[in-house]
């Protein structure tokens, strides 16, 4: 069953799962070799009421049935910057009901594991890798909700289509660790 009905918006049995989608759908329409994008989740009913302008830019003041979480673009993240040391610099306002990330990396299948070379530094890993030739671009989108609740889309660049998106909690659990860790005060 696809991830996207013929309406558009995502098909998803849980608001999270739902904003990991539209989130996933979102960077789909931006292209590939994209900048990672930081996003914080807010309770859409305590959007529209607490920030009737915001809800009004963001389309919410339709009238129209809203998913319950509505995710909410961020400022880029500074390049150079690594993303864990970035990460350890955030800090969300009571507001924030959880916060999501997409971001692309080169992965590996777990055949390939045995073959790396053993002493590489970062740089020289980072090499090895994008020149593997069973590397695959992959899109990820992890989102967390402040009681630890996590959900997770993959995206592979050779299977660019909703169809092909593949969701899980457990899908990508550094990444939810660490999102779940700028809400840790």
């Amino acid at each position: 069953m696809p991830n996207v009905s013929s309406s558009g918006p995502p098909m998803a049995a849980s608001p999270l799962t739902r904003a990991v989608l539209e989130i996933d759908e979102y960077a789909a329409g931006l292209g590939w070799d994209q900048p990672a994008r930081l996003f914080a989740l807010v309770d859409t009913v305590r959007l529209r009421s607490q920030e009737p302008g915001l809800a009004s830019q963001l389309g919410l003041d339709s009238g129209e049935a809203a998913a319950p979480l509505t995710p909410v673009e961020q400022d880029e993240i500074p390049a150079g910057t690594p993303l864990d040391e970035f990460l350890g610099t955030i800090a969300w306002p009571d507001a924030v009901a959880g916060c999501a990330l997409t971001v692309e990396r080169l992965m590996l299948p777990p055949s390939a594991e045995a073959d790396v070379p053993v002493g590489l530094d970062d740089t020289a890993l980072t090499k090895w890798v994008a020149e593997h030739p069973d590397r695959q671009e992959v899109r990820m989108t992890v989102a967390v909700l402040r009681d630890g609740t996590r959900e997770s889309a993959l995206r592979l660049r050779a299977k660019d289509s909703p169809n092909e998106v593949l969701t899980g909690a457990g899908l990508v659990p550094g990444l939810a660790e660490a999102l779940t860790a700028t809400f840790e005060a």
